[in-house]
This record gives structure tokens, C-alpha cells and sequence, in this order.
């Protein structure tokens, strides 16, 4: 049986896919809601929220993700960060999980990946559950009925999570895997009902293709000053860092959440939706994301609820702190409705410092912003990734390298020349720790002073500032803004003992030091004159 919308030229039984029972092509929000519960993926929540849980993997999994070593990418891949696969491995992956799927029955949704039409890629993804059907569904950006009718596939993802890998027959590490072919044009996803990973494959392809054609593709939020499209601002992080909470200002028209581009025109947003973190979400502090956690066919993951009342506890992370809600992006108030913006005004480097040593803002030369693109300093945040139960200190060049299939040097010199060419402000943003370190003494830095400090930065109210030069990491610290504590602007100030703040900080700077030797010989020499120097 086939029910929905679909391109006759391209069924998938025109792209080589047959023997299966039931085929549901681009169905809207009610219906996948109604196979979901009808299938038992999931129970209805408050205001018609979808809840799923996804079982034993609540984050992703990039220790199991890989690239097919094929001849037209192999001097193109960052192979050091992308573990390979062999173009014979991945055929019997392939064929084995075609088998696994006969006889079932599959979701088909056909979406664009990219706001800007000159640039979007046309992909298909092929899910096991009508929860990720759904989910993906939220995550891209949704064709109207007359693109659909005529949708050609660029690439095409299929998952099942039902479908074991097995290392010593399909050259991967484990029963989960995340298979990548960009001669094939083909993602294979098995083991795993974590969702994320099909929204991140797609980012992946996109962040391989695009920088051929000039355009930097970012892990980014993006915003711009309402009314005004070419005040627009862009916020590098990592998950954990702020990106969606901070991009969501109610004084701001949201673009997007996670992931944009930025051409010689203008940013687009990649996606449709936003993927936010619901852990401690409350209507004070975030109503706008609050709102969309009782809203219809919003995806709730991995939350504890009342089984009764189905009120949703986001205290509780006993499954996973990476609870998450996923929604379309027109459930936020003020989201753009073109997804686009003008060229960046500001860019916004966000960093969870759970050393506690980082002011929570500061303003980089172009330089620095290239160094700490490149250094990535964050901590990743539980639950994030599998295996990560507390805070680690970590770098992740460009804000992502999970998800950079071409080495970090090439997305760094594409943000140089770009904020060169356009005189863009930088800062770097700490929604860390302050007053000591995570568990040592030190406490989360608060969102009202993070809020009130970037609306000072994207409104120009820096400009007339006063800044010092911080001792230990070289960029220059307001030393005061209007609404903020002057303590918090001198972190030294905020610990006890100066002194274990100065052997805190020390310590990082060497981690920054060790850490920026393997892109020394990449980058130039205004770039090493503004390295992070260990004492």
C-alpha cells in the first residue's frame, strides 16, 4: 500500500527499493502523529505534543559515524575525523539493510536542506518510525505540493533503527552506524533511534558541498534586529552552549537555531525547525521555547512526564540531561518567515567554560576569531553524546568538527576572508561556569547578565566602553556594561582564592597552547601573533 504525495518518476521502487508492505510518502503533521501512536512510538502529551523516548541512545553517536573512502572524495576528507569505510563494505551495509527492510513498512519525506532556493540540496529520507518521519519533517524545510509533485532526490538518508550492523561484516565499529557516500549520494543509519543523527547527516553533506561554492556553512543560531534583516547576527556553539536559547530573543526575528549558511548575498538557515534543549526550560526565562513543549506535533524526547496528567518534569533528567523538544520554526513567535538574513553584523562565539576562569564576553580581532574558530574551546554537556556524564572540556574546532568532513583550515579561511571583506564585530560569549569551576565552588553563569551583555554588543552600546586586555587570554574585557555586575566581568574577582583562579587559568591557556599546535602551519602569521600563549 501507498498513501501520500510523491514524484511518479521518482518512487522508490524507481530508485531501486521494492519488496516492501506499506509506503507513506510526505505525510503532514496529524497523520504521522496518528501513526505514531497508533504504531506505539509514543503517547499524545499536553496540547497534542508527541513523547518518545529513544531508548539506550539519547545523543548521538560520532564515534560510529563514517565516510566511504571513495575516489572523488579521498583528498578532499578530513580522514583524520572521519574514520573511513571501503566502498565494498558499505555495498553489503547496503544491501544488508535493503534486506532487513522487506516486508516493512517505511516513511518517506522529501525536504529541502537550505532557506535560499540558489543553494538548497533536494533530500529524501527514508525512516523506520513515524516519529522520525515526523522529527525530520520539523528539522527541513517542507516543499509546497507543487515542488513535490516534482521532487528529484539529491541525496537520500535511510534509517532503521531496528537494523544491527555488524563490524566484521560492514567494516564499522559497533551495531550502530552512520555511513556516509557522497559518490552514491547515500546516508545508511542503523542501530540507533536518536534522531538527531539524520538532521546532523544532512549538515554533514552540506558542510562537504558547500565551500566549493563559496559559502561557509556554520553550527550556528542566527537572528537579526527586527525590521531590519541586514542587522543580523550569527552565534557559534556547540550543544550545551546557548545557541537556541540566546538566538530565541523576543527583541530579535529568529532565522534559526542550529545551522545556516552565509553566501555573498546574505544567511540562510538549513533548516525548518529547532531542536532545543528542554532541561530546566521554564516560561520565565525561555516562554517562547516553553510554549512549544504543549503544542501540536511537537516531538518531546527522552522527558520524564506524569503518566496521568502528562505534565512534562524538566528538572528530571534520570533518562538524559539531552531532553530535547523538536518544532517547526513557525511555532516561534517572531521567526522569519524567509529563514533569511543579511550579511552577519556580529558574530557570536559561544563557549561553556567549565573551567570558570572566561569573562562571560569579550571582543576579538579577526585574528582571534579565526584562533578560537578554529580552537573550538568548549565542555561538552551531559548527555550530548554518549558516555558523557559530566561536563569535559574539550575542543571542537569550527564549533562542530563532528560534523566537518573537510579539514578545519578550510572552513577557518573562508570565515577570515568573509569577516575581513565585510568589517563583521566578534565577541566570545561564556554561558559557563563563573566564581570557580564546575563542582569546585562555581556556579552557572547567569542568563540575564548573558542576555543583557550580547543586547549591549548587537545594539553598539560596547562601542563607547571601556575594555581591558585580559592577562591571561589576550582579548579585550568590557569592565563595565550597563545591568551587569562588575564582578562578573572580572572573573578573578568572582573565586575566593585568586590564586586558584590564576592556576585555573594558567592551565587552560596551556590547554589552548597544546591544542593549536596541529593548525600552526595552516594558518598566517597574524593569526599565530594572536594565539593564547601557556606561561
Amino acid at each position: 500500500m501507498e498513501t501520500g504525495t510523491v514524484n511518479p518518476a521518482h518512487t522508490l521502487e524507481n530508485s531501486g527499493i521494492s519488496g516492501l508492505s506499506n509506503i507513506h510518502y510526505n505525510l503532514g503533521n496529524a497523520a504521522l502523529m496518528q501513526h505514531a501512536i497508533r504504531r506505539d512510538e509514543g503517547e499524545i502529551g499536553q496540547g497534542g505534543a508527541l513523547l518518545v523516548s529513544t531508548g539506550k541512545h539519547t545523543g548521538r553517536s560520532p564515534k560510529d559515524k563514517f565516510v566511504v573512502r571513495e575516489p572523488s572524495v579521498i583528498d578532499t576528507i578530513w580522514w583524520e575525523n572521519n574514520p573511513p569505510m571501503e566502498p565494498d563494505a558499505f555495498e553489503v551495509l547496503h544491501r544488508d539493510m535493503l534486506a532487513h527492510m522487506q516486508g516493512g513498512t517505511y516513511f518517506v519525506q522529501d525536504l529541502f536542506g537550505g532557506a535560499d532556493p540558489s543553494y538548497r540540496l533536494n533530500v529524501r529520507v527514508i525512516t523506520e518510525l513515524a516519529w522520525h518521519s515526523l522529527f525530520i519533517r520539523h528539522m527541513l524545510r517542507r516543499p509546497d505540493a507543487t515542488e513535490l509533485a516534482a521532487f528529484d532526490p539529491e541525496f537520500t538518508i535511510i534509517n532503521c533503527p531496528d537494523f544491527k550492523a555488524d563490524p566484521a561484516r560492514h567494516g564499522c565499529r559497533s551495531e550502530t552506524v552512520i555511513a556516509i557516500s557522497f559518490e552514491r549520494k547515500l546516508v545508511l543509519i542503523g542501530g540507533t533511534s536518536y534522531a538527531g543523527e539524520n538532521k546532523k547527516s544532512v549538515f554533514s553533506i552540506l558542510n562537504y558541498l558547500l565551500p566549493d561554492k563559496n559559502i561557509m556553512p556554520m553550527h550556528c543560531s542566527a537572528n537579526h534586529a527586527i525590521g531590519d534583516p541586514h542587522d543580523t547576527a550569527i552565534f557559534f556553539g556547540l550543544s550545551g552552549t546557548g545557541k537556541t536559547t540566546l538566538s530565541a530573543d523576543p527583541n530579535r526575528t529568529l532565522i534559526g537555531d542550529d545551522e545556516h549558511g552565509w553566501s555573498d548575498t546574505g544567511t540562510f538557515n538549513f533548516e525548518g525547525g529547532c531542536y532545543a534543549k528542554t532541561i530546566n526550560l521554564s516560561a520565565e526565562a525561555e516562554p517562547e521555547i516553553y510554549a512549544t513543549t504543549s503544542m501540536f506535533a511537537t516531538v518531546i524526547e527522552n522527558m520524564v512526564y506524569d503518566p496521568d496528567t502528562r505534565e512534562l518534569d524538566f528538572k528530571d533528567d534520570s533518562l538524559t540531561p539531552n531532553m530535547r523538544c523538536a518544532y517547526p520554526l513557525d511555532y516561534i513567535p517572531n521567526a522569519s518567515t524567509t529563514s533569511m538574513g543579511g550579511l552577519p553584523k556580529n558574530i557570536i562565539m559561544l563557549t561553556c567554560d567549565a573551567f570558570g576562569v572566561l569573562p562571560p564576553i569579550a571582543k576579538l580581532s579577526p585574528a582571534q576569531a579565526m584562533y578560537h574558530f578554529l580552537s573550538g574551546f568548549t565542555s561538552k554537556i551531559p548527555g550530548t553524546e554518549k558516555g558523557i556524564t559530566e561536563p569535559v572540556p574539550t575542543f571542537s574546532t569550527c564549533f562542530g568538527a563532528p560534523f566537518m568532513p573537510r579539514r578545519p583550515e578550510v572552513y577557518g579561511a573562508l570565515l577570515r576572508d568573509k569577516i575581513a571583506q565585510h568589517g563583521v564585530n566578534c565577541w566570545l560569549v561564556n554561558t559557563g561556569w563563573t566564581g570557580g569551576a564546575k563542582g569546585h565552588g562555581g556556579s552557572r553563569m547567569p542568563i540575564r547578565a548573558t542576555r543583557a551583555l550580547l543586547t549591549a554588543a548587537l545594539s553598539g552600546g560596547l562601542e563607547d566602553r571601556e575594555f581591558r586586555t585580559d592577562e591571561n587570554f589576550g582579548f579585550a574585557v568590557p569592565i563595565s556594561v550597563k545591568g551587569v555586575a562588575k564582578i562578573l566581568l572580572d572573573p578573578r574577582r568572582t573565586w575566593e582564592d585568586g590564586a586558584d583562579y590564576d592556576r585555573k587559568a594558567q592551565e587552560l591557556a596551556g590547554m589552548f597552547a597544546d591544542n593549536f599546535r596541529q593548525y600552526e602551519d595552516y594558518v598566517g602569521d597574524d593569526v599565530k601573533a594572536a594565539a593564547i600563549k601557556a606561561a
